[in-house]
């Protein structure tokens, strides 16, 4: 990875974003020993520009954030820091900088296809996600639709508690089903975008 410290006189800004909700959580500036301290240590690291010196985020309030990912922009002078965060980010004890709650949302299906495909790859024993691979598409697929049926039960003649719960079984069924088949979620929803008339 070619980045160019130099360009702004030995640092570059770095953004951070949480791995997994995608929500911009701070910025700072890394020169060239933050950025190495950040790859050997796991935990993102900055230049203080005010006192001169290393600071790693969350060494006074255990709030790290733990390095997943790093990407250079197109200009090689601008970092993306993807990172998992032990706490709020912002020193005034806020999630994000720009106090913004830092909630995962519906990107949590993304996050739970992850865990069903790694699921798939590993088929460790004793987990009901892996029993279902295990039975196979048939049977993937009438779970799917016992799934739906109570999803209609509950809508019809049932509690909004009840409907929430069985329409969360129907679509974690659906991605396990999808998995199998070498899909994803997001197919659905490019599908979905693709048929959307604004």
């Amino acid at each position: 990875m070619q980045i160019d410290f130099e360009k702004a006189g030995g640092t570059v800004p770095a953004i951070v974003q949480d791995d997994i909700t995608q929500k911009v959580l701070m910025l700072g500036y890394m020169n060239r020993e933050a950025y190495d301290k950040t790859l050997s240590s796991g935990l993102v690291t900055f230049w203080s520009r005010s006192r001169n010196c290393l600071w790693t985020k969350g060494e006074t309030s255990g709030n790290f954030l733990r390095l997943k990912e790093i990407l250079v922009d197109c200009d090689n002078d601008t970092l993306l820091i993807k990172a998992h965060p032990d706490g709020p980010v912002c020193h005034t004890g806020s999630d994000t900088c720009w106090d913004e709650q830092n909630s995962i949302g519906l990107n949590f299906l993304s996050y739970l296809q992850d865990f069903i495909e790694r699921r798939h790859d590993e088929m460790p024993e004793g987990s009901y996600t892996t029993s279902l691979f295990k039975s196979g598409i048939n049977r993937m697929a009438q779970k799917v639709g016992e799934e739906a049926l109570e999803t209609v039960i509950e809508a019809t003649n049932g509690t909004d508690e009840r409907l929430v719960y069985e329409s969360s079984d129907l679509i974690y069924h659906l991605i396990v089903l999808l998995t199998s088949k070498g899909l994803r979620i997001e197919d659905l929803a490019a599908e979905l975008q693709k048929r959307h008339k604004v």
